[in-house]
């Protein structure tokens, strides 16, 4: 019986909530609540795997609105 692989792709996106021209912007939140949320926890799954010995691959597609947010002072 032949192996199979199993492919999981997290595609990352997030509208464009930035807004400098208000000082309290609701939606901005949500940035860093993906960030708290999934991102971090992400990687802490994966340095787990790297400690255990585990080989893994990943695939994380950022959209361009996504990686303009993220690199945003």
């Amino acid at each position: 019986m032949e192996k199979g692989y199993l492919a999981l792709v997290l595609h990352a996106h997030l509208p464009y909530i930035r807004h400098p021209e208000h000082e309290k912007f609701l939606e901005e939140d949500w940035l860093y609540e993906a960030i708290t949320e999934t991102y971090i926890p992400l990687l802490r799954v994966f340095e787990k795997l790297a400690e255990d010995g585990v080989k893994y691959r990943i695939t994380v597609s950022l959209t361009p609105t996504l990686a303009a947010m993220f690199s945003d002072p």
